[in-house]
């Protein structure tokens, strides 16, 4: 028999990595003679990748950039994002217990995020989180990321379940366009880094905090 799965985004679900993120930015930024992002305005660029968040720093700063500056700027922030991708990164209040609770009655768990796979492996790895997962995809695992419904569907199937027996749990847009184009119940965190409150996203559940989601899955699955 096939065990549930839940599908949980990285970044402003499970983890809580807008400091080391957009202090990787700020890096970028401050090289580049421009001014910093405040924390509360720059984790709103998070989620669709580094060269968003870039192309999103400069444009707060007032000054264009080109493609081939972009390109040029997207290892440099991948190589300093890497050396810091542990330093003030930590799970969400109370996701470890949730884990353990849900694990004991035969849930089994994913990661399908935008970051980097490797990038991804290696931050749960350093925070001795991986073998909590049975699949990690990222942006560049398949040939699209979220929103689009083939990154949420082929990390279910890595998983070895199927989209009847999954819900996904996330923080923004991607996350929630992704899953209903999937036909995939969503949850949706509220404590992330979208721009837009995600209760206007249409999820099916909305929670502020680890210790409800038994519940919103049971309001879903009644399980």
């Amino acid at each position: 028999m096939t065990s549930p799965l839940l599908v949980f985004d990285l970044d402003g679900t499970l983890l809580e990595t807008a400091p080391d993120l957009v202090g990787t930015l700020n890096e970028i930024l401050g090289g580049e003679g421009l001014q910093p992002i405040p924390l509360a305005i720059a984790k709103t660029y998070i989620g669709q990748g580094a060269k968003m968040m870039i192309e999103n720093g400069f444009a707060a700063n007032e000054r264009p950039i080109g493609a081939d500056r972009l390109d040029a700027l997207m290892p440099v922030f991948l190589e300093k994002y890497e050396a810091r991708i542990a330093r003030e990164t930590h799970a969400f209040p109370g996701l470890l217990d949730a884990l353990d609770r849900l694990q004991q009655e035969g849930w089994n768990f994913a990661v399908c995020t935008n970051k980097h796979e490797r990038l991804a492996r290696l931050l749960l790895e350093e925070l001795d989180l991986t073998n909590r997962f049975v699949t990690i995809t990222g942006g560049d695992t398949f040939a699209h990321k979220k929103p689009h419904p083939d990154h949420l569907l082929k990390t279910v199937a890595l998983a070895g379940s199927t989209a009847e027996q999954s819900i996904m749990v996330g923080d923004s847009r991607s996350d929630i366009d992704a899953a209903k184009a999937a036909s995939i119940p969503v949850i949706a965190v509220d404590f992330g880094y979208t721009p837009v409150p995600v209760s206007e996203l249409g999820p099916d559940v909305v929670i502020s905090h680890f210790d409800q989601i038994h519940d919103a899955i049971r309001s879903i699955s009644g399980r």
